[in-house]
């Protein structure tokens, strides 16, 4: 099958999120038998909650504790190991200027960094943010770029500013690229796979007119902030 013939998928997703790494693994499985093609794009989490003026779900305290409890029953549901950092959230920047230097020229970095880099996160414990891990990942994975220049700082930065551009607000996110009808859709959340996976199958009520935007109701009342 020549990759023309593929659809192509963004997968936008920061190693900070627990729902990032579910769905991480679980992305092959659910798009097993469709013809696509998935690249991986590291962006800070951070940096979408700010523009958005969100808060982080660990940053309200049930909402956290809700958090944990979804994550392990849903790690346990699909077979998905899950030994958590000790603390949480973590600083992530220097994975993801890890992931970013090992990214070739001008491209994103392959599924095998990636796992590389969660599994270390979210299976073996300890402090996610600690040096020694991040030496020791450096040391695996050989990156092509220095971890502190400004080339990979800015590939960061630009990361996050399309992702806006996109109107991402969370991770993991997928997005349809390419020129066909599903192009620019964007799909949030571990639980967004599955219909991601029906939309790629032509889930009639996703092509309907009651689909993708059918139900959205005109913007009501504001909140003040």
């Amino acid at each position: 099958m020549s990759s023309s013939s593929l659809t192509p998928l963004r997968f936008w997703f920061d190693p900070i999120s627990p729902y990032a790494w579910l769905a991480f693994q679980r992305l092959p499985q659910l798009l097993q038998g469709h013809s696509v093609v998935v690249d991986y794009q590291p962006v800070l989490f951070a940096g979408l909650l700010k523009h958005w003026g969100q808060l982080g779900p660990a940053e309200i305290a049930p909402k956290r504790d809700w958090t944990w409890r979804q994550v392990g029953w849903q790690a346990q549901r699909h077979g998905v190991t899950l030994k958590p950092p000790t603390q949480h959230p973590f600083n992530p920047l220097g994975l993801l200027r890890l992931l970013l230097a090992c990214a070739p020229q001008g491209g994103t970095p392959s599924r095998h960094v990636c796992t590389t880099v969660l599994e270390a996160v979210w299976t073996r414990g300890g402090a996610a943010d600690d040096l020694a891990l991040l030496a020791e990942l450096q040391s695996r994975l050989n990156p092509r770029l220095d971890l502190a220049g400004d080339e990979v700082r800015q590939a960061l930065r630009a990361a996050t500013d399309a992702a806006l551009q996109r109107g991402l607000f969370g991770v993991p996110t997928v997005e349809v690229l390419g020129e066909g009808p599903q192009a620019g859709r964007l799909y949030w959340g571990h639980d967004g796979l599955e219909m991601l996976a029906a939309a790629l199958d032509g889930d009639p009520w996703l092509q309907g007119p009651q689909g993708w935007d059918g139900l959205t109701p005109q913007a009501g009342l504001q909140r003040s902030r």
